[in-house]
């Protein structure tokens, strides 16, 4: 691989695991993940905390089976430098969404699942500690898909890179919308305001840099609909 394949802000540390065979899965062992991928989304959509904690287990153990087991390749304990990343993104993303939010409702384009608060409680934000791991999951298998398939007809892995979450995008957006009005606002908010989590991903490699940045995003938009501000 050639110096201009990585992009400059990427850490050199760790690649994406399997898109160059690095390690290689079979034919059926993309079947597993897929099969992976829906059990675990059912699970993970779950108000109930132990199926959330169930669909971390379905996501984590087959994707690491074909890791080798090599955890590292994807889970880390954040570093000093990696939390502030998470931080900055945080901020970020919370910026984005409240301008472009603004943006839409000027248009006539409003999210039809507003938080009720009535329906939050602490559960809700113990759950959401492993629920919002199972969506870091499911954007990584698809990406890794798609960067697999993209990367061995184009041999180009900045391209690669791209079109896999440019994908990924649409793919999220879609499950958070019922309408084609609701899936505008879904794509961007939850679709396109992803690129922060994908950014902390594709910067270090680690899922746990994106899920911390998701599930602060997550906690923190919940605890104010507890405490009553939207």
């Amino acid at each position: 691989m050639v110096e201009i394949d990585w992009f400059k802000f990427e850490d050199r540390d760790y690649d994406f695991p399997f898109y160059n065979k690095n390690p290689y899965i079979p034919k059926w062992g993309w079947i597993v993940l897929f099969l992976v991928f829906f059990i675990g989304f059912f699970l993970s959509i779950s108000d109930k905390v132990y199926f959330a904690i169930l669909g971390c287990i379905v996501f984590i153990v087959p994707v690491l089976y074909f890791l080798k087991w090599d955890y590292k390749a994807i889970l880390r304990i954040p570093s000093s430098r990696d939390l502030l990343l998470v931080v900055a993104l945080f901020v970020g993303y919370m910026i984005y969404a409240i301008v472009i939010g603004a943006v839409l409702d000027q248009v006539g384009i409003v999210s039809s699942g507003t938080v009720d608060p009535g329906s939050l409680g602490v559960m809700t934000l113990i759950t959401s500690i492993f629920s919002v791991l199972g969506e870091e999951f499911i954007k990584f298998i698809p990406f890794m898909f798609f960067l697999r398939v993209i990367y061995k007809y184009s041999n180009n892995r900045k391209l690669s890179v791209i079109i896999s979450v440019a994908l990924v995008m649409l793919m999220f957006a879609s499950i958070h919308a019922y309408n084609p009005i609701m899936f505008l606002f879904a794509l961007c908010i939850q679709g396109f305001g992803s690129i922060f989590e994908f950014y902390g991903y594709i910067k270090t490699k680690n899922i746990m840099v994106s899920y911390l940045c998701h599930l602060l995003t997550d906690e923190f938009i919940f605890i104010i609909a507890l405490l009553g501000f939207i």
